[in-house]
């Protein structure tokens, strides 16, 4: 109820208001802070020279942001860009054999940059968990998969499995890694997909096309095997309506967003600043409250830009792969709470919803969203900060439900029944703004520290209540009715859509 709901124009003009005043407020605190520390000694290792014009230093705490648009860009640059004009190339020749020349230049691609070494353990785990998928046997896929996944995240089998591989640069270590990795994922649903199969198996050669297709193959997304079979085997290669233009925008988007990204980091240090509790400790409340919420949004830019650049290429490759991941400044829900929508595709069609169904039963929900963190533990590394972080969203996940099971009793229902649909999404509304901060909070775990983490929540909801605890719950909550207004219209937007595609039927 309320989801549809219209709230006076003006009511949304004050709350529009309102957030936009309290983030310029927010940012002016952080903005300041940024350039009283910029000279700071305990922040030498992570604010570098940047525009001296300008009198002003960068932010260079992101060791991944700042190596793939520096000594790493090239790189990327290159091989990527010798993919796209490979695949033109092979589109217009042999489009019918189009994946195995992706595989062949993948396969290059992957030996030049990380060796012959480190291509003979992603065939190993390959070639094992083919093995495996040759039995048609779920169980024993998930287990193999897992226990494969288990070899580079847990220790020594990592270290053992790395020092293979010789020679040493920068990204190394991520692109071991994310190599690896991300082939486990992709081998566990090639395999899963294989015991799903009617009739016959698929071949060696086509879990090899899955794997090595290069623009996934480092950083991902993880595209499921049936949907990467389906739509490279397409032979007839047709454009939609306006998809060029489509992809020339998004492009254009990614380069702007880096540029954005680039100014964002010589005038706020969001990465740097949680590095010194002394000092963030001494900043205001709605400071800090700007200061987890903007790693937040860091955190979803730099993903947006990673998977964007990837899927354009993919998109020119006539794949459609996993979107973005949604912004998190339009998240109020912990079930849509992700930053890699490609793996959250693979976990919710593999182990969330097999096991959770409808995901309307408590205990069902429960057991799925345990097995789901417990494999994203597996996938993030286990260390103290990912049990915690994986714990409390995983809390987050069943509570919801637990609240929406509680409201929806008898007497619950019946007094939201007599309620207008306005008033109905306001309650809503204010449940939600609570819900939104306790994914800031949960979630600044993993990209920051406990410790941060553990500070942030004590000056907002303890030493700041109840002027800056309430102050920013109401703030929240205003950016909640806004984003609850974006959906309304949506949800009108997509029923019209419906209503003329049957009109044309």
């Amino acid at each position: 109820m309320g989801v549809k709901a219209m709230l006076p124009s003006y009511e949304l003009g004050f709350y529009a208001l309102v957030v936009t005043c309290a983030v310029l407020y927010s940012g002016s605190g952080i903005f300041e802070a940024s350039r009283d520390s910029m000279n700071r000694k305990a922040f030498r290792d992570g604010i570098k020279p940047g525009w001296h014009y300008f009198g002003r230093k960068m932010d260079v705490a992101d060791f991944e942001w700042v190596m793939w648009f520096t000594s790493f860009r090239n790189t990327i640059i290159f091989a990527l860009s010798g993919h796209v004009l490979f695949g033109k190339i092979c589109s217009m020749t042999v489009p019918q054999h189009r994946a195995v020349m992706y595989m062949i230049y993948g396969v290059l691609a992957v030996l030049g940059s990380m060796g012959l070494v480190y291509l003979t353990i992603i065939l190993s785990h390959c070639l094992v968990l083919y093995s495996v998928a040759l039995a048609k046997q779920k169980w024993l896929c998930y287990v193999a998969g897992l226990c494969c996944l288990a070899s580079f995240k847990v220790e020594p089998f990592g270290s053992w499995q790395s020092g293979f591989v010789t020679g040493a640069f920068d990204l190394q270590d991520v692109l071991f890694y994310g190599g690896c990795t991300f082939t486990i994922m992709r081998c566990m649903s090639f395999a899963l997909e294989n015991s799903e199969k009617e009739e016959g198996i698929y071949s060696i050669f086509d879990l090899l096309k899955y794997n090595f297709y290069l623009p996934f193959f480092f950083f991902g997304p993880v595209m499921t095997f049936d949907q990467f079979h389906a739509q490279v085997s397409t032979r007839e290669l047709r454009r939609k309506d306006d998809e060029m233009k489509n992809i020339r925008v998004n492009a254009l988007l990614h380069v702007g967003a880096i540029v954005a990204v680039d100014i964002f980091f010589h005038f706020f240090y969001i990465l740097t600043l949680p590095s010194d509790l002394k000092f963030v400790n001494r900043l205001s409340d709605w400071s800090l409250a700007g200061l987890a919420y903007s790693n937040l949004v860091y955190d979803w830019v730099k993903a947006a830009v990673m998977f964007g650049v990837i899927n354009t290429i993919a998109r020119l490759d006539h794949l459609d792969p996993p979107q973005p991941p949604k912004c998190i400044t339009m998240l109020y829900i912990f079930a849509e709470t992700h930053f890699d929508r490609g793996i959250n595709d693979w976990l919710c069609k593999y182990v969330y919803d097999h096991i959770g169904e409808n995901h309307d039963n408590i205990l069902k929900e429960l057991v799925a969203s345990i097995t789901t963190f417990a494999i994203t533990t597996l996938w993030l590394g286990p260390c103290e900060v990912v049990y915690i972080w994986s714990l409390a969203n995983c809390f987050g996940l069943n509570f919801e439900l637990w609240v929406q099971k509680f409201f929806q009793l008898g007497p619950f229902a019946r007094l939201e029944a007599k309620l207008s649909g306005a008033m109905s999404r306001r309650i809503r509304a204010a449940f939600g703004a609570v819900n939104f901060w306790a994914i800031v909070l949960y979630n600044i775990l993993a990209l920051n520290s406990l410790e941060f983490a553990l500070l942030v929540t004590k000056r907002l909801l303890v030493m700041g209540f109840p002027v800056s605890t309430l102050s920013i719950w109401f703030i929240t909550y205003c950016g909640v009715q806004l984003i609850k207004e974006r959906e309304r219209i949506l949800a009108i937007e997509e029923e019209e859509e419906k209503g003329d595609k049957a009109k044309v039927e």
